[in-house]
């Protein structure tokens, strides 16, 4: 029997918390991809009406009752993936690569598509976007975007520009390699880690999306802690080294 024939879409996969004000635009831009005949969002135990949004804008939507974390939406959704595949029963056709999208990035998200083409042509197996500078101003001071720049450049000997960067293309044999998935923030920093070790294709695609820049409030500033801690405790588990600061 012939091998199944790469497959020449994509399925999105959008994580989202308590996005109800941009998630329904993210997956009107996200359905208006050529490639992506797919998008799946994962509602992590949003308290509003991110749900709803999504599915009115024609997202198929499963749920966490409650939040469970980046990483666990992640899995979730291309479970979800997998189970559509299998209903669809597509004779020769390999399983689609998942192209993970925040769901923040409202219309901007349309632009997602650069980072398809170099999978889907078979010339990488992950997809990095590197985005622009934000047009609101925000943010922190770079110190969890150092820790796993730093990191990644220790474990590998490669130092991507932008290393949390949650935009992401890979093939499902690249995404299943990857499993068990580092919990929570330290998903991406562990990702590029484990299929650069595993002798992976890893690009960076420049990519013009524009999501909302957390401020310097405190909520910010708890946000950004718990992104420290997880990217932290991912570089401890692949007994990476690196100083804090």
């Amino acid at each position: 029997m012939p091998p199944p024939r790469p497959s020449r879409t994509v399925a999105v996969v959008v994580p989202a918390k308590d996005e109800e004000e941009r998630v329904g635009e993210t997956v009107r831009a996200l359905r208006g991809l050529e490639v992506a005949d797919l998008v799946v969002v994962v509602d992590d135990g949003s308290t509003d009406a991110t749900a709803v949004r999504a599915r009115d804008a024609g997202a198929l939507v499963v749920a966490h009752r409650r939040n469970r974390g980046k990483a666990a939406a992640m899995r979730t959704g291309a479970r979800a993936v997998a189970a559509r595949e299998h209903a669809e029963r597509r004779p020769g056709t390999g399983p689609r690569p998942l192209l993970f999208v925040d769901a923040d990035l409202a219309g901007s998200a349309a632009r997602t598509e650069p980072l398809t083409g170099p999978v889907l042509a078979g010339e990488a197996d992950m997809t990095i976007a590197v985005l622009p500078r934000q047009a609101t101003p925000g943010g922190g001071r770079g110190l969890v975007v150092g820790l796993a720049r730093r990191g990644t450049r220790t474990a590998v000997g490669w130092s991507p520009q932008q290393p949390l960067s949650g935009m992401r293309c890979l093939t499902r044999g690249a995404f299943e390699a990857a499993l068990p998935l580092a919990r929570g923030w330290g998903v991406e920093t562990a990702l590029t880690i484990d299929l650069v070790r595993a002798g992976f294709r890893v690009a960076e695609v420049p990519c013009d999306l524009h999501h909302r820049v957390t401020g310097t409030d405190w909520r910010a500033q708890a946000h950004r802690a718990a992104q420290y801690r997880d990217v932290a405790l991912a570089l401890a588990q692949r007994r990476v080294r690196v100083r804090p600061w």
